[in-house]
């Protein structure tokens, strides 16, 4: 475990283009937690990185003399600091169901979401196509809840909502039809949350430039 006594004050090395430096960024902007957020190129890694993570890679999140280099880590550990608004639920058996939403997601989606971006074409075409399939099997259930298969914003919706600003990005299109129609209005909720536009890095903002408003 590293032990960090350089910094006093709370930071954030993040990837700008990474979904999962977005996952904890939009968990700091939801808990408005006053953080330095260090934009790092992952091609350009300060020297820094390396002495509080021995993976030397991002995200890494480091407050005082603590230093975490996984991104669902980070994100209890900031949940659990910084207790309000709570995004995870308070029952045990709601909070495991909720932990193996996200492990399926990074294993399963995230995993498409790297074939994409490094893939040859044909991997990253048939990546591209399952992760859109995927999306419209699951699009029905958000007219049963607000949230993520839940009545409150949790956790699994900070990890869920970064893929989908990324959607144009990786080349996919998700139809606007009667079947997905729910998935089309829970991210026009939550693109409009002030805490989600807060989160958004410069190069995120170029994604889906019409919906970032220009001062």
């Amino acid at each position: 475990m590293a032990v960090v006594t350089r910094r006093s004050t709370m930071a954030l090395f993040s990837d700008g283009g990474s979904h999962l430096s977005h996952c904890v960024r939009i968990v700091l902007a939801e808990k408005d937690i006053t953080v330095d957020i260090i934009d790092t190129h992952p091609t350009d890694i300060p020297e820094e990185v390396s002495e509080y993570n021995p993976y030397n890679s991002l995200p890494t999140l480091v407050d005082r003399d603590l230093a975490l280099y996984d991104a669902w880590i980070m994100m209890e550990y900031l949940d659990e600091r910084f207790p309000h608004p709570p995004l995870l639920p308070v029952y045990p058996v709601t909070r495991a169901h909720t932990r193996l939403l996200h492990k399926r997601m990074e294993r399963d989606w995230g995993a498409l979401i790297e074939t994409i971006k490094k893939g040859d074409k044909a991997a990253a075409n048939k990546a591209a196509k399952e992760l859109k399939d995927n999306l419209i099997a699951i699009a029905p259930v958000f007219n049963e809840k607000p949230y993520f298969m839940n009545d409150e914003l949790t956790l699994v919706d900070c990890c869920l909502v970064p893929i989908l600003w990324r959607l144009p990005a990786l080349g996919i299109d998700i139809p606007n039809n009667k079947q997905t129609k729910p998935l089309h209005d829970y991210m026009e909720r939550m693109f409009k949350r002030r805490a989600f536009k807060a989160s958004l890095s410069e190069q995120e903002k170029e994604i889906r430039p019409d919906r970032v408003e220009h001062k």
